[in-house]
């Protein structure tokens, strides 16, 4: 059997020890949160200019191939291209069809003859090519935060 004394000391010992592990435990668990949150906005941040560079690059090239009655330049679409497999780094497949849907209007804008110039112009008036692709940008956005 412990004398009083002897369990008195083991009891503050041991009363130390647990407050000890649990602070080391809640500090611990705060960190790992904080530098999991910043991580996803590093995540968001790098994939919101991605988008946007990709929004800008599709824009100009379907305002050029709806002027255009041809692509004398294949180099302007390269940007697109470029941007479309950075997006396959990281970006769902949902959102990367989405870009490759948009990539297939532009040329198809490029390819259009200029008898179906008119024509392309008025679906042009209801139709936004970037549409499904920025909604998808947008549910790829909001899972990360």
């Amino acid at each position: 059997m412990m004398d009083a004394a002897t369990l008195s000391a083991v009891s503050a010992l041991s009363g130390s020890a647990i407050g000890a592990m649990a602070s080391f435990a809640t500090t611990w668990l705060t960190q790992n949160h904080q530098d999991r949150n910043q991580r996803l906005d590093k995540e968001g941040s790098r994939r919101e200019r991605l988008f946007a560079e990709f929004i800008d690059q599709a824009s100009k090239a379907y305002a050029d191939g709806v002027v255009q009655e041809r692509l004398d330049d294949p180099a302007k679409l390269v940007p697109m291209y470029a941007t479309i497999n950075k997006l396959r780094l990281f970006a769902k497949p949902v959102t990367i069809e989405a870009a490759e849907a948009v990539l297939s209007s532009i040329v198809k804008a490029y390819e259009a003859p200029s008898s179906a110039l008119e024509t392309l112009k008025s679906e042009i008036a209801g139709h936004d090519i970037l549409r499904s692709f920025a909604e998808s940008c947008r549910l790829e956005l909001t899972y990360l935060r």
